[in-house]
């Protein structure tokens, strides 16, 4: 098993924002809180250190706490270019990351992760979650962005990367990848549910924690 301490949490909100108009995505209140510090406190009691991938105000997300680091690529190109900044300044064996848009993520991401890559003997380990359907069903669904890599994998991404790969479903391919499936009984159905414009940040706001039955 995995000891937290040798996981590194890392928060990705360094996106334009784009269908929330343009803002920093991770500035925005939810509950009280910015989306961001929501994350890390959610985060932080699963590991051993957690850090932030930020490409704007970041004195502000400076002011949380943490470390903070831009992307290395230019021209926000996606949750790889946060992956790769977390890598390069990752001193434990895994990098945990999460974005900042999903603040009910569960408690236990880190432990069945983990466990996840631990029973596959697996270098990388997605969660995997259902997604409601148009007839009323769910079905599971990959979740890319929450995802626990062996920091000795930043060799691999940045090769990927640099012959302008993007998607972190086509890299994970490329690995020995493992999934953690969130569909057990009790499990929150809201869990991975992001935000992508204000008005679902409002509505997901109001929701209570449900469990599957």
């Amino acid at each position: 098993m995995t000891d937290p301490q040798d996981i590194t949490g890392l928060i990705l909100a360094g996106g334009r924002g784009t269908r929330m108009g343009g803002v920093d995505k991770g500035l925005q209140q939810f509950r009280g809180q910015p989306l961001a510090l929501h994350a890390l406190r959610r985060l932080a009691p699963q590991v051993g250190a957690v850090m932030i991938n930020a490409n704007r105000n970041l004195a502000a997300y400076a002011a949380m706490g943490v470390p903070v680091w831009p992307d290395d690529l230019t021209d926000y190109p996606g949750p790889l270019a946060g992956f790769l900044a977390g890598l390069a300044h990752c001193t434990t064996d895994w990098l945990l990351t999460v974005p900042c848009d999903t603040p009910l993520f569960p408690t236990d991401l880190a432990r069945r992760l983990a466990d996840a890559a631990a029973a596959a003997g697996a270098d990388l380990a997605m969660a995997c979650a259902p997604e409601p359907q148009a007839d009323g069903g769910t079905r599971l669904r990959n979740q890319p962005v929450f995802c626990l890599l062996r920091a000795s994998l930043r060799e691999s991404l940045e090769r990927f990367t640099e012959r302008g790969g993007r998607k972190v479903e086509q890299w994970a391919r490329e690995q020995r990848c493992a999934f953690a499936h969130f569909d057990r009984p009790g499990d929150d159905p809201l869990a991975f549910r992001n935000t992508n414009t204000l008005a679902e940040l409002h509505a997901l706001e109001g929701q209570q924690p449900k469990a599957m039955p």
